[in-house]
């Protein structure tokens, strides 16, 4: 049986598809928390994308703006997936930017331990607290 050629796809399987997101899961979250936006407005994962949309994509401290040029509905190697977008000129400025400012500053939150504190961190917490 030939296989029919895809003009649109759900939102969650195209990012998967085009490795924004290591499981198809982790898209259909991050769609559904809102940090993907289509054309400036957040959507559902079972909205349909269609070469043309413009796309932002929030990923840890990454934004991505991108636009569809392909669509696919496998996870392919890195160089096929990339065929399936073009980033824009001012994110990948951004996103360069970005990095270099965490390489030069870092961020005080990162260093914080996260957990219970240890019996030695409690000693000096109550010591402030008390004075003693």
């Amino acid at each position: 049986m030939k296989q029919q050629e895809l003009t649109s796809i759900r939102i969650d399987k195209w990012l998967w598809a085009a490795r924004f997101f290591k499981t198809r899961s982790l898209a259909q979250h991050a769609v559904a928390l809102g940090r993907v936006y289509l054309d400036g407005q957040k959507i559902k994962p079972a909205r349909e994308v269609k070469p043309g949309d413009l796309l932002r994509i929030e990923r840890g401290e990454e934004t991505f703006e991108v636009e569809v040029i392909g669509i696919s509905g496998i996870r392919g190697p890195a160089p096929a997936a990339q065929q399936l977008y073009a980033e824009t000129d001012a994110s990948k400025a951004k996103r360069e930017q970005m990095a270099e400012m965490r390489k030069l500053a870092l961020e005080p939150a990162k260093t914080i331990e996260k957990g219970r504190p240890t019996k030695r961190d409690a000693r000096r917490i109550r010591q402030v607290k008390t004075g003693w």
